[in-house]
């Protein structure tokens, strides 16, 4: 099990990796980073392109992984 779990993070992580490297960048700088946005930003996860919405997946699955990794240790 522990095994399965640690090669389920690793691919999990090198797919994150390649998911953030290949993204557009934003020509936004930080306004959007502290609370730029305005009470419209509701049904924000519509707006998301495909790649950001993989990558949001991927970073949850990470933490579902690392922290079971810490309690099977």
């Amino acid at each position: 099990m522990r095994t399965l779990l640690a090669l389920i993070h690793i691919v999990v992580s090198v797919m994150m990796i390649f998911a953030v490297l290949i993204q557009q960048r934003k020509q936004g700088g930080f306004s959007g980073v502290f609370g730029g946005g305005t009470q419209a930003d509701t049904g924000q996860w519509q707006r998301f392109t495909g790649l950001t919405k993989l990558t949001i997946i991927l970073a949850i699955v990470f933490m579902i992984t690392s922290f079971f990794i810490v309690f099977i240790n």
